[in-house]
């Protein structure tokens, strides 16, 4: 397990899935607004879960996030497109209702950042997320990442275009540990 001041990221255990599918996929205007893409019915237990890991699959790493004070469940994250040529990946989170709010995404993203300069060797983070999710900016910017762009009605979402913020990190700008 990859831990932070708060959370750690480990493997996804099977029976996350139901409980991430519910809480997170299963919320129509949630998932809309995360994945880039229609959100569609998806039956209980079915391998087209978004939250089924495939060990196999090297751009992408999938983590479930616990609480370290008792191990509850807290939410998903992920490492994705990850290119080992050019040595980058972007990285998303999504956390269960009951814990947002709670200070556990910048922890989060602190932890993805090892991951991805310390245990993968890359170069450059990147996050793609809408202009107003202003927690996930909140998260991004404490742990170092700068505004890069914004990306004009570049987001389909519940019937209408919404702006995305680019924002990037690179290796030598990191600095271990939330900011602020």
């Amino acid at each position: 397990m990859l831990r932070g001041d708060r959370v750690g990221l480990r493997a996804r255990h099977e029976d996350d899935i139901p409980i991430l599918q519910t809480e997170l996929y299963d919320d129509v205007a949630n998932t809309s607004r995360a994945v880039g893409r229609p959100w569609r019915p998806i039956t209980p237990g079915s391998k087209d879960s978004q939250f089924a890991v495939d060990d196999k699959e090297q751009g992408h790493a999938s983590f479930s996030v616990v609480e370290l004070d008792g191990g509850t469940l807290v939410g998903a994250a992920t490492l994705w497109g990850i290119d080992d040529h050019n040595r980058s990946a972007h990285i998303g989170l999504g956390l269960r209702p009951a814990a947002r709010g709670k200070g556990y995404g910048t922890d989060v993203v602190a932890v993805l950042c090892h991951y991805g300069f310390v245990v993968r060797g890359l170069q450059r983070l990147q996050v793609e997320t809408l202009a107003d999710n202003a927690a996930m900016l909140r998260s991004a910017e404490r742990n170092g990442f700068v505004r890069e762009g914004v990306l004009r009605s570049s987001a389909w979402v519940m019937g209408e275009f919404l702006d995305q913020v680019l924002l990037g990190l690179l290796a030598q700008e990191w600095k271990p540990g939330p900011k602020g």
